[in-house]
């Protein structure tokens, strides 16, 4: 498919840019006036995940306000576990509950390996919608979890600062843990496939709880699972593991095209670990936004000088924080998108 943006792609694939492009992790939703009065007349976070029209218009809400470069589907990485029979709740203003975690053998041997066509097909038409509807502007973004963070929400039922439940199975059930990876994994890779085939242009893996990993359990528990996603994907493929610093040569290793640094890495530091294959996305703190437009301005440049203008797709360090100002974000992309090296 032809783009009359296709920025992202090109820097994706290494290839040099007549600027850097950007976009924002959880652009769609949260600081939009317009996605707020979607949510609120409907009954909740998940009715609007599962209905394709909603969901695609959304996604598309951030390309016509904030002018990103792309867009990333309206969804959540928890659809992963519920397609595979471990069913979660989302909780207002506390967040995603499963009600029956994986605790035992017994738990595992249910889980199933779903047909997306089936399990998920109302992400896939979100996607193929959102493709129709965009007519070539932007690419789409297709996400996952990667399976080491779909695991930790299974077995600790919620969100967690230390993840101890899940931690404390990886130490005495190892052979299960990897079990239930495995699951995960192919359900992963067969759910990435059908999205491109409905027309995502790109993918994410999202490991949000690699950091609370040691560097032996990262190498063991989610670095192989990561590696088997990367090498199923057809088209450009970023890994953002928040937090697993000490994992950057090993995801170097793999064949993503892009990795994600989080606001706590230096990217130039980053480039002395890995050289310069492969392209880096980031990184700017998200509380950065809050400051004053002055200082949004002159931290943006920062942060693109940082980085030497090639090989890059700007974003975040992580999501845009909900009571951020759309004002701020629009001003951090356009300083962007006026930028030129």
């Amino acid at each position: 498919m032809k783009y009359q943006n296709d920025l992202i792609l090109r820097a994706a694939k290494g290839e040099i840019t007549e600027r850097v492009p950007v976009w924002v992790m959880r652009q769609a939703g949260r600081i939009l006036p317009e996605y707020r009065a979607i949510r609120a007349s409907i009954s909740g976070f998940k009715e609007l995940v599962e209905t394709p029209e909603l969901a695609s218009e959304v996604t598309i809400q951030p390309v016509d306000i904030l002018g990103v470069d792309a867009a990333i589907i309206f969804s959540d990485i928890l659809v992963i576990p519920e397609a595979m029979g471990c069913i979660y709740e989302m909780e207002e203003k506390v967040g995603p509950r499963f009600p029956n975690p994986i605790r035992t053998e017994s738990d595992i041997n249910k889980l199933v390996i779903p047909d997306p066509e089936d399990k998920l097909k109302y992400v896939l038409d979100a996607v193929r919608l959102t493709v129709k509807n965009l007519h070539g502007r932007v690419p789409v973004i297709g996400f996952a979890g990667a399976p080491f963070t779909i695991l930790a929400y299974m077995i600790e039922g919620k969100g967690s600062k230390t993840f101890s439940e899940t931690k404390k199975f990886l130490y005495t059930e190892p052979v299960l843990a990897h079990k239930i990876l495995e699951k995960i994994t192919l359900t992963t890779i067969s759910y990435l496939k059908a999205k491109v085939d409905a027309g995502a242009a790109m993918l994410q893996l999202f490991d949000s709880w690699a950091g609370i990993l040691s560097p032996s359990q990262y190498t063991e528990f989610a670095m192989p699972y990561i590696s088997r996603i990367c090498d199923s994907a057809s088209v450009p493929i970023t890994v953002f593991s928040k937090g697993a610093f000490f994992a950057l040569e090993e995801i170097n290793q793999t064949s993503c095209n892009t990795i994600g640094l989080d606001w706590t890495l230096d990217p130039k530091k980053v480039r002395e670990i890995i050289g310069f294959d492969k392209t880096l996305q980031g990184n700017l703190d998200p509380c950065l936004l809050y400051s004053s437009d002055k200082k949004i301005v002159t931290e943006t440049i920062s942060m693109l000088k940082s980085f030497g203008g090639n090989k890059h797709i700007a974003n975040l360090g992580h999501g845009v924080y909900p009571d951020t100002s759309p004002e701020k974000v629009k001003l951090f992309i356009d300083t962007i998108k006026n930028y030129r090296f």
